[in-house]
C-alpha cells in the first residue's frame, strides 16, 4: 500500500510540474511573440497577470520565467 502511494505522490507531483512548466512556456511565448502571440497565449498571460496583480516590467517577468524553467530542467537532471 505504501509503495502505491508512493508512486501515485511521484505522478501527481510529476503533473504539477508538466503544469507548472507549461504556463511558464506559454508566459515566456507571450512575452516574445507579444500582440501576435494568439488568443490562448494572451488569455493565459492575462489570467497569470491578473493573479500575480502586482506585474512589474515584461523583461522581469520573463528573466523570472526563464530562471524559473532552468531551476525545474536541473532538478529534474539530477
Amino acid at each position: 500500500m505504501l509503495q502505491w502511494l508512493e508512486k501515485a505522490r511521484r505522478f501527481l507531483w510529476l503533473f504539477v510540474e508538466l503544469g507548472f512548466l507549461t504556463v511558464l512556456s506559454v508566459i515566456l511565448l507571450s512575452l516574445i511573440l507579444g500582440e501576435n502571440s494568439g488568443v490562448f497565449v494572451t488569455s493565459v498571460a492575462n489570467n497569470v497577470k491578473q493573479f500575480a496583480n502586482d506585474v512589474p516590467t515584461p523583461s522581469l517577468i520573463g528573466i523570472g520565467v526563464i530562471i524559473a524553467i532552468v531551476y525545474l530542467v536541473m532538478q529534474r537532471l539530477r
